[in-house]
């Protein structure tokens, strides 16, 4: 997807630039010009380019939707949604615009969240961000498992999926009911793992490893897993911390190379 992040302040820039530098592939910025000055924006970036504009964005984003598949702002949505209201056509043909608050809480699929692809850009900013993807489109609604995975260095994907499928099939789940996959930052790179994510067309979600050591939630522990990685346990903590009001429906199983377990969202505590 051809992306381009838009920026108006200097916190929204500070978040900009944390995408910027997760981004696996080419990514434009514009940036506001007055909040440009003496930066060197360039370093440990994939930007394709950096715009400094200095016109309104009433100016700006007809263009950029011309130019651009997808639309990341960092910015008030009331800001957004005057914006590009002048530009929305329909549900086939519009472009994929995700809002990001300033500072890098929360991010929404705003707009084309299916056929635009919203809903898959927001995850992988999400990813980014280390935090959720707000996606309110129906089907992914109805969508309420959560697979944690653990895997050794060098994983291929074929073990994550084989993995992953064998331990739904136990608990009778549909993969088509998994919302996200959930894993420790420290994993958060490791190829077969992304791989195995793209494939499947099941988002990402990053959880921090100070996350997992002050999760309070009920879940095995390993002083194997300790000794290595510094925190208790992986799959099981991350599929928790990764949902809402979740509880385990499958603790940890150990599969060659990765370990999995799932969780259910929207239990009444």
């Amino acid at each position: 997807m051809n992306t381009a992040i838009i920026t108006i302040s200097e916190q929204g820039l500070a978040t900009a630039l944390r995408i910027g530098k997760g981004y696996k592939q080419p990514v434009s910025l514009y940036m506001l010009a007055r909040i440009a000055e003496g930066r060197d924006l360039k370093k440990d970036t994939l930007f394709t380019d950096i715009t400094c504009f200095s016109e309104s964005l009433y100016q700006l984003v007809p263009r950029l939707f011309k130019q651009f598949d997808g639309l990341v702002f960092v910015m008030a949505m009331g800001i957004v949604v005057r914006t590009v209201a002048p530009c929305v056509q329909d549900k086939y043909t519009d472009h994929a615009v995700v809002v990001v608050d300033d500072v890098g809480r929360f991010v929404v699929s705003m707009l084309s969240g299916h056929e635009g692809g919203a809903n898959v850009l927001a995850a992988k900013v999400a990813a980014i961000l280390h935090t959720d993807a707000v996606i309110t489109t129906g089907t992914e609604a109805q969508k309420d498992v959560i697979i944690g995975v653990g895997c050794k260095k060098g994983v291929t994907s074929e073990a994550v999926k084989s993995s992953v499928i064998d331990a739904i099939q136990k608990v009778e789940v549909s993969i088509d009911r998994v919302r996200l996959f959930a894993t420790i930052d420290i994993k958060a790179e490791e190829a077969g793992l992304l791989q195995a994510a793209e494939e499947l067309g099941i988002p990402l979600r990053v959880v921090s490893k100070s996350e997992i050591a002050t999760c309070e939630l009920e879940y095995s522990k390993s002083n194997f897993v300790k000794e290595k990685i510094g925190v208790w346990a992986v799959c099981e903590p991350a599929a928790l911390i990764a949902g809402r009001k979740t509880q385990l429906i499958l603790k940890k199983q150990k599969y060659p190379g990765v370990t999995v377990a799932i969780a259910r969202e929207n239990f009444t505590w």
